[in-house]
C-alpha cells in the first residue's frame, strides 16, 4: 500500500503528464502560419473583410460588423500580423489576421477618407472629410494621441523671389478659421506625414516625433482643389493632383525649405474635358524606374513624366479614363482600370514601348488590383460578379478565382514594408 505522500507524488507526476500531452496535441492541432503572404480583401456592401492566404489561393477568415466600407482602406502593422482599416464612417478598426478577429473599432469621426501608419509603426493617423482633419492613435490600443484640425489660414501664400511657395509653421501661420477636407494622407521618411487640403490649396508636412504635439508645416498656395496625392516609393517626393486646375504641386522632402512647385501646370490648356466618372487614385500611380504613369484627369490619357525634372515625356492614349495606374514590381509592365462605362475591362503596358499588349476583361465593375510582392501574379476585384481573380502577369493566364461579396479593396500584408503604403 502506498503511503500518503507517495501517493501525492505519484498523482502529480500523472497530473503533469497529463498537461504534457495536451500541451503536445495543442502544438500538434494548432496550425502555426505567418503573416507574409496574407491578403485582405475588403468586402464593401457588406462591412466585412475576407483574409486570404495567397499562396495556397484559400480563404481563411471573414471579419465583419466593420462599418460603412464603400470607401475603405488598410495599412499594416510592422510585424504584419494587423491590418488597421479605415471605414468611410469615420471607423477605425485594428484586425488580427492571423486569429481572424476584430480586436477593437473606435468612430474617431464622421467622415473619413484613409489613413497611414507611421515609420516606426507606433501611430496610426487617420484623414477626416468631417471634421476636416488628422487624428492620431496608439497602435497597440488605438488610444487617442493628437488632434491636428486642418484649420484654413487666411494668409497669404509666402512666396520666395523664384515664386515657389514657402513653408508656414502652424505657429507663425495667420488667425484661423474654418476647417478643409484632408486628402492623400502619406506616411514619410523619419516619423513625418504629409496631407493635402482639398478646400484651402495648401500641403502640411507633420512631423510625429513629439506625437502629442505634433509640428506642422503649412505650404499654401499650391493650387485649386488637390484631390490626392502619393509619395514616391522612395519616400523622397510628394505629389498632389489638382482638380479645380491644370497641373500637379510637387514637395520635395530632401529640401522641404524650398517648398512646393508647381509641375504640369500647362498640360490641357485650352483642351476640353470630359465629364469625370471617377477620380484616379493617385496612390495607384505607377512609378517604373526613371519614369511616372500618371493618369491624366478628364482625358483618356497616361502622362510620362522624367522623374528627375518632373516634366512631361509622353502619352499614351487610352481606351477609357483610367482610374488605379500600377507598376508591376520590376517596372516593366503598367496595369490600368478605367471608370464606367469601360469598368470591366484592365489594359497592360509595355513600359520601354508604351504599347498597350494585353487588354483583359476580368468581370464587371473592376476596382482594385494588386501586385503580389515579387510581381508575378496580380489580384484583380470584380465588384458586380462577386469575384477575385489571380492572373500570371507573364502568361496573362488566369490562376485563380476566389468568391467575395461585392469586393473593392485588395491589400496585401508586404505593403508593411513600403513606404506610403
Amino acid at each position: 500500500m502506498l503511503h500518503h505522500n507517495q501517493l501525492r507524488t505519484l498523482l502529480l507526476l500523472l497530473l503533469l503528464l497529463g498537461l504534457g500531452a495536451f500541451s503536445h496535441a495543442t502544438e500538434v492541432t494548432t496550425p502555426l502560419r505567418g503573416s507574409g503572404d496574407l491578403a485582405v480583401v475588403v468586402e464593401r456592401a457588406s462591412g466585412s473583410v475576407v483574409v486570404i492566404d495567397t499562396t495556397h489561393y484559400q480563404r481563411l477568415h471573414r471579419i465583419t460588423d466593420l462599418g460603412d466600407l464603400s470607401h475603405a482602406s488598410m495599412v499594416f502593422s510592422r510585424d504584419a500580423r494587423y491590418a488597421f482599416l479605415f471605414g468611410r464612417d469615420g471607423g477605425l478598426s485594428k484586425i488580427d489576421l492571423l486569429r481572424g478577429e476584430r480586436v477593437k473599432r473606435v468612430v474617431q469621426a464622421g467622415n473619413s477618407i484613409g489613413g497611414a501608419i507611421s515609420s516606426d509603426g507606433r501611430w496610426v493617423a487617420v484623414a477626416n472629410y468631417e471634421p476636416g482633419g488628422v487624428r492620431l492613435f496608439a497602435s497597440d490600443t488605438l488610444a487617442p494621441v493628437a488632434d491636428i484640425p486642418a484649420t484654413i489660414s487666411s494668409a497669404a501664400p509666402h512666396r520666395d523671389a523664384s515664386g515657389a511657395v514657402l513653408p508656414l509653421s502652424e505657429t507663425a501661420a495667420a488667425p484661423l478659421a474654418a476647417r478643409s477636407k484632408v486628402v492623400g494622407l502619406v506616411d514619410a521618411p523619419q516619423q513625418q506625414l504629409l496631407v493635402a487640403l482639398y478646400d484651402s490649396g495648401e500641403i502640411w508636412r507633420i512631423d510625429l516625433r513629439q506625437p502629442t504635439a505634433p509640428q506642422v508645416s503649412r505650404y499654401l498656395g499650391i493650387g485649386k482643389q488637390p484631390y490626392d496625392a502619393l509619395i514616391t516609393p522612395d519616400g523622397r517626393f510628394y505629389l498632389a493632383g489638382l482638380f479645380g486646375e491644370d497641373g500637379m504641386a510637387l514637395l520635395d522632402l530632401w529640401y522641404p525649405e524650398q517648398g512646393v512647385r508647381r509641375v504640369l501646370h500647362h498640360y490641357g490648356r485650352g483642351e476640353q474635358r470630359l465629364p469625370v466618372y471617377k477620380m484616379p487614385h493617385l496612390e495607384g500611380w505607377a512609378v517604373a524606374g526613371r519614369e511616372a504613369l500618371v493618369p491624366a484627369v478628364g482625358h483618356h490619357q497616361l502622362l510620362i513624366l522624367d522623374t528627375e525634372q518632373w516634366q512631361q515625356r509622353a502619352a499614351i492614349s487610352l481606351p477609357g479614363q483610367p482610374v488605379f495606374v500600377m507598376a508591376r514590381p520590376d517596372g516593366r509592365q503598367v496595369w490600368v482600370n478605367f471608370a464606367h462605362p469601360n469598368n470591366d475591362m484592365v489594359v497592360v503596358i509595355d513600359v520601354p514601348s508604351r504599347q498597350i499588349i494585353k487588354q483583359l476583361q476580368p468581370g464587371r465593375a473592376v476596382l482594385h488590383m494588386e501586385f503580389t510582392p515579387r510581381g508575378e501574379a496580380v489580384w484583380i476585384s470584380s465588384r458586380d460578379d462577386n469575384r477575385i481573380r489571380v492572373y500570371d502577369t507573364a502568361t496573362f493566364a488566369l490562376l485563380a478565382e476566389l468568391p467575395a461579396e461585392r469586393p473593392s479593396g485588395i491589400f496585401m500584408s508586404a505593403r508593411a514594408h513600403r513606404t506610403g503604403l
